[in-house]
């Protein structure tokens, strides 16, 4: 293969035409990573249309009912930073290992549960092993990938197995809880659990360890301040924005984020590295990630009920109706290695994060005589292919340029940004939805709860514009002509 094809693969309409020695391993070992990551997602909201269920038979009640997906949203997203922080030094592969371990164990113990309690606790140990694995399943891609081009083709399918893993699992879900129990949805990860755990060290290379003390101080602070928001933020809508619940949690979360900030820049090895959050364009693709994600979780709470409880939809049959969000963002996934080469990752998401503005607002029209086809179908499209075509640029902006061994830390950003941004997305939808909400009905309030998505992406499609814009050339006067006397 010539060097040119190495150094600038995506610039290639075509295939290479050859594969490197260890293509075929390299590929199983993705596949593999990427199975993972997609029993990670699915378990954000495998569970959702079975909530009903779960309710009957466990007797929840209708408070605590929504702690089946806090907790798991409450573990991950707390700490994702530490599980990347670990991989770095104990080596990616073995603490994926560890986390799918523990997920899986989690998943066998939430299928068995007898109780509220028991159900809870298995949700958050699925937590705690989802943030020991995710930030591995970025860094062991981006590491398994032979060459620049598979990189791009691994990081695509990242794209599209996390973004469109959530409406996968609202599918999945609803089969499952229709055709047999609840508990399966839980039951599901064991087996593929095991076969990932049984293939991993065949097909995936071990990264090395990063010898050195351990950012015991960050790690605490980190996790803290992130529970804290996450916390704080997921029962924002039910105790009010200004109680002393939401207000405490946020003030003490960021107090652990400032003491996170203070610590990493004078600690030997910090857990994460201050030049990561000190590149502009990164912080931009962050900013980016999280609106898109939150404006996205509109959809997936809302469009859910509105199918079930305005068009009349079962289980199955919602989870079915977001195919084309699901469809859109597969599709979208096997174009955009070739469109990042040609028209570069600003472009791809100025374009989608501009089209999912067009499907919120259009989405904002559903009303209580709306239709499937009329009022749901053509915005999930639109946002499942602007999805896809954003997702990839964003991977590629933050991790690029980052050191190998500092890989597992990158990623461990992306994927807390993305939790945070999926709380405080749901926080803010629900709070306006509420204060537009009708006894009793469900329509009211949908309008301004969707324009809000539609704002989200708005903001994002400005930090697109404005903080991702290439740096100026500097320009260097020429020098000046001295005519020979």
């Amino acid at each position: 293969m010539s060097s040119d094809i190495l150094n600038n693969p995506v610039t290639h309409a075509g295939p290479p035409t050859e594969l490197p020695p260890n293509a075929g391993r390299a590929a199983a070992g993705i596949a593999i990573v990427l199975i993972a990551q997609l029993m990670i997602v699915l378990d954000a909201t495998v569970v959702n249309v079975a909530l009903p269920r779960i309710d009957a038979d466990l007797d929840f009640g209708p408070a605590s009912l929504s702690w089946v997906l806090n907790a798991y949203t409450l573990a991950f997203g707390g700490l994702l930073l530490l599980g990347g922080r670990l991989g770095d030094v104990f080596g990616r592969l073995r603490v994926f290992e560890i986390g799918l371990a523990v997920f899986t164990v989690g998943s066998a113990l939430g299928g068995l549960a007898q109780t509220p309690g028991q159900l809870v606790a298995a949700r958050t140990l699925q937590g705690v092993g989802a943030a020991l694995a995710a930030p591995s399943v970025l860094a062991l891609l981006t590491t398994s990938a032979p060459d620049e081009a598979a990189r791009n083709r691994a990081l695509a399918l990242f794209g599209a197995v996390s973004s469109g893993g959530a409406s996968i699992g609202l599918i999945l879900g609803g089969l499952l809880t229709d055709v047999g129990s609840w508990r399966w949805t839980l039951f599901i990860n064991v087996p593929l659990g095991i076969a990932v755990l049984l293939l991993a060290r065949r097909f995936v290379t071990e990264t090395a360890r990063r010898p050195g003390r351990f950012d015991l101080v960050g790690a605490a602070s980190a996790t803290i301040g992130a529970v804290s928001i996450v916390w704080a933020l997921i029962g924002a809508p039910d105790h009010g924005w200004t109680s002393v619940r939401t207000i405490g949690g946020i003030v003490l979360g960021v107090a652990f984020l400032l003491l996170l900030a203070r610590t990493e820049t004078r600690h030997p090895h910090p857990m994460i590295q201050p030049h990561l959050v000190r590149n502009k364009r990164r912080v931009g693709a962050l900013a980016v990630m999280a609106l898109v994600i939150g404006a996205n979780l509109s959809m997936f709470f809302l469009v859910v009920q509105y199918a079930q409880r305005v068009l009349g939809f079962g289980p199955l049959a919602s989870g079915f109706a977001f195919l084309p969000f699901s469809l859109g963002i597969f599709g979208m996934s096997r174009l955009t290695p070739w469109l990042i080469g040609r028209i570069g990752p600003r472009a791809m998401l100025m374009s989608g994060t501009a089209a999912m503005t067009i499907g919120y607002a259009w989405l904002s029209a559903a009303g209580t005589d709306g239709t499937y086809w009329g009022s749901i179908f053509g915005p999930m499209l639109i946002a499942g292919l602007a999805t896809g075509l954003v997702f990839m640029p964003i991977s590629v902006t933050v991790l690029s340029g980052v050191e190998p061994e500092h890989a597992g830390s990158a990623s461990g950003l992306l994927q807390t940004t993305q939790q945070l941004g999926a709380a405080v997305g749901i926080a803010v939808i629900v709070s306006v939805y509420a204060a537009g909400a009708t006894p009793g009905e469900f329509v009211p309030g949908l309008q301004a709860a969707f324009l809000t998505s539609a704002a989200f992406c708005a903001m994002a499609l400005v930090v697109s514009a404005v903080v991702l814009r290439p740096a100026r050339p500097v320009a260097t006067p020429e020098p000046a002509y001295v005519e020979a006397a």
